[in-house]
């Protein structure tokens, strides 16, 4: 073994010792609040990855989408063609605000949604529900953002994962979270023309 080596595998085993102290204080488990937020691609992308894992692990999930319509999606499409019997899954919006129009409507559907997904969070065989783009439905008014957090504390089963997705996470929102990631926009191909692309958006 060179010295080289020697001293990389010395400052690893010190490193591992530390790490694994840390790990030995880290034995609570609980039902955590997530948030996926931020101008960057990839918020409801790594939402829909858990519920994979989910899925993978045999684990009973339900997705609850807020604002995208009925669009072919491959995590829809696969959901509901191999997958209905562990992972529930409701699109209860009409498509984009912008192309909606219709701020009654939208409204009305973003309540009808948030009554799914309140159902679906109390059903305590769940364990995890991803509500995708309820925080558009929020900055919106389309959803009360006091409801929301209330609901979360105050009613959520103690070991139900909730993911929520969208731009523009509410304060109160991320304040109440266990885990808020902000994905940070630095290069998007829509900004050079290219359009949304299967497989990779959809």
């Amino acid at each position: 073994m060179t010295e080289d080596t020697e001293r990389h595998a010395q400052k690893m085993a010190k490193k591992k010792a530390a790490r694994d102290k840390i790990m030995a204080t880290k034995t609570d488990k609980k039902g955590l609040v997530i948030v996926h937020t931020g101008k960057g691609k990839g918020k409801s992308s790594a939402a829909f990855g858990m519920i994979f894992r989910c899925i993978a692990h045999d684990m009973k999930c339900a997705v609850v989408q807020f604002i995208k319509g009925g669009m072919s999606t491959g995590e829809r499409d696969l959901i509901l063609s191999k997958f209905t019997d562990i992972c529930s899954f409701h699109t209860m919006g009409e498509g984009f605000t912008w192309e909606t129009q219709d701020k009654t409507r939208d409204t009305e559907m973003a309540q009808a949604a948030w009554e799914k997904a309140k159902e679906l969070i109390r059903d305590p065989s769940n364990t995890m529900v991803l509500l995708d783009e309820i925080n558009i439905a929020i900055r919106y008014d389309y959803v009360d953002i006091k409801e929301v957090v209330a609901f979360l504390r105050d009613e959520k089963p103690e070991m139900t994962h909730v993911v929520l997705t969208g731009r523009n996470a509410h304060d109160d929102l991320i304040e109440i979270a266990d885990l808020v990631t902000e994905m940070e926009l630095i290069k998007h191909p829509f900004r050079s023309g290219i359009k949304a692309q299967i497989g990779v958006e959809y």
